[in-house]
């Protein structure tokens, strides 16, 4: 990581109980050794799929004001990155927006990472009706790596996901509407296609450099775990940010990493039974994980 700031900016929501949001992404970026500068979009006793739940949303001139303190500190230049994931208004897009572009006014070296979290296969939209045409048109076109999930993939592209070519074609078209001067790099979380070995979970990471597959065995965790997707978008910006080394091969090798982390989660989570996912005990998994999925390419 030499030469990358070790700070990343997290503008997500926030639970007290559980781990969603920055609930989910700040500690396993914190054990790959980045400091994370936290700011939350909301903060809830626990994440909403419970039905019922106390907290508030915070209006985006708290956000905002949250970014002057930071900015007041002069250490913006010392900021790599800036994630972002449920936004939740109209405004907090445009904070978070705003505050991308203040960072990369102090260090134009750093990366945008927008998990463009809107809705899911299944559950259809749950943010806001506005929203995806908001976070598409605004937040996209600043974005240097997007990690959409299959239902995001196909809302923010307009196009029908069923096999690995539309897959492939979905992604190229969103890289065509993301920054120009970045590296254009889209995690697709979730693959659903036909052709797909069963009992397995599929990602998908598309570049300048070629795009790269890789395949976990599928885990009986029924309903699946809230938070999974905004842990491996925190996962894989944490492991691409370590490997620029690697250059052409950076992407590959923090696909393979976060999804063998993210398989190494999910197993000690089904082992214990849980409904949150096990985020404390399983954290030697996001620096060594016991099993290692390559990334296979597959363009």
């Amino acid at each position: 990581m030499t030469g990358t700031p070790q700070n990343i900016l997290s503008i997500q929501s926030w639970v007290s109980f559980g781990h969603v949001g920055n609930a989910a992404a700040v500690f396993p970026l914190q054990r790959l050794g980045f400091e994370v500068w936290a700011i939350h979009t909301v903060q809830f006793s626990n994440h909403t799929g419970y039905g019922a739940w106390t907290g508030a949303v915070f209006p985006p001139e708290a956000v905002a004001d949250l970014i002057d303190g930071i900015e007041a500190r002069g250490v913006l230049p010392e900021c790599g990155a800036v994630l972002s994931g449920y936004m939740g208004s109209e405004g907090t897009v445009a904070a978070v927006v705003d505050a991308v572009r203040r960072v990369r006014a102090a260090n134009p070296e750093a990366l945008y990472a927008c998990d463009p979290v809107m809705g899911d296969v299944g559950r259809g939209v749950f943010v806001r009706p506005e929203l995806p045409e908001l976070i598409a048109s605004q937040a996209i076109g600043e974005a240097d790596i997007v990690t959409p999930n299959h239902f995001e993939l196909e809302l923010l592209t307009g196009r029908t996901v069923v096999t690995l070519e539309h897959a492939l074609e979905a992604a190229r078209a969103l890289r065509e509407r993301m920054r120009a001067s970045g590296p254009r790099v889209v995690l697709l979380t979730s693959l659903v296609r036909s052709g797909a070995p069963g009992e397995s979970i599929e990602t998908l990471v598309v570049t300048d450099d070629g795009a790269w597959l890789c395949r976990t065995p599928l885990l009986p965790l029924d309903p699946p775990r809230n938070g999974t997707g905004d842990a491996i978008a925190a996962l894989f910006l944490g492991h691409y940010l370590k490997n620029a080394a690697l250059g052409a091969g950076r992407s590959a090798q923090a696909l393979s990493l976060s999804m063998s982390a993210l398989f190494g989660l999910l197993s000690r989570t089904h082992a214990a039974g849980t409904r949150e996912i096990q985020l404390v005990a399983a954290q030697d998994e996001f620096i060594r994980p016991t099993r290692l999925f390559e990334a296979q390419q597959v363009g």
